[in-house]
């Protein structure tokens, strides 16, 4: 028998952490291998069981959970990390992004929310709270009327069509979820997801979604709505 969704939470306030754990045993299938409170008891639990998810919080005191990023990659662990935070500030985010996160969930979420952001992270996808992308494009448009020093470099423009398609990816739907939602061909969905692909000059959906994100771009990101992955 398979023993579903092993999630390790990182979490420095007892009190949350245990909460959360009571959360997660309630599902079926999700298995908390381990409770910690530093980056350091982070990096012993991952050595000693398999993760597929952690739960991490990004301010841990002395340290930031983002910290513990680095250890994955380097040692070659296939677990997938969530931040999950009371806020960040854009560049944070961006940092974290760029560092190899898989979602980022707040504290202050429905926790439905949450337990959907792991399943989809488990399976692969991404996850990325409304209220993370409002704060990052918030963010991109102060910079945009700023000085064309601190202006983002603009990325390249994509159509409505494609934006949509974008928009969809963002909440965590398949090709064919997609095409129902748009009314359309699953065939013609699949060219669309390839057009965003070569404008942003990346193969895979999660590596769409980190260029989304880290260019913060108002023509990429304009009107959004709650951009789950």
């Amino acid at each position: 028998m398979s023993a579903g969704i092993r999630i390790l939470l990182i979490d420095d306030h007892t009190l949350f952490r245990e909460s959360l754990v009571r959360l997660l045993e309630q599902e079926p299938d999700f298995q908390v291998v381990g409770r910690c409170a530093t980056v350091a008891e982070g990096s012993e639990a991952l050595a000693n069981a398999d993760v597929d998810v952690v739960l991490l919080d990004y301010d841990l005191g002395n340290e930031v959970g983002t910290d513990l990023l680095a250890r994955l990659e380097a040692g070659k662990h296939s677990a997938r990390a969530i931040l999950v935070t009371a806020g960040m500030r854009p560049g944070a985010t961006l940092n974290a992004v760029a560092a190899g996160v898989a979602g980022v969930v707040l504290k202050h979420s429905d926790p439905r929310h949450l337990v959907e952001a792991i399943r989809k992270v488990a399976a692969g996808e991404t996850w990325w709270d409304a209220g993370i992308l409002r704060t990052i494009a918030t963010s991109a448009k102060d910079a945009a009327n700023g000085p064309a020093s601190a202006r983002p470099i603009s990325a390249r423009p994509i159509t409505e069509r494609q934006r949509q398609v974008l928009r969809s990816i963002l909440d965590g739907l398949t090709n064919k979820e997609i095409a129902s939602r748009m009314q359309a061909s699953e065939t013609s969905v699949k060219a669309t997801v390839q057009e965003l692909f070569s404008k942003a000059g990346v193969r895979t959906r999660s590596q769409l979604v980190r260029v989304a994100i880290e260019r913060y771009s108002l023509e990429w990101l304009r009107d959004e709505r709650s951009h789950h992955v």
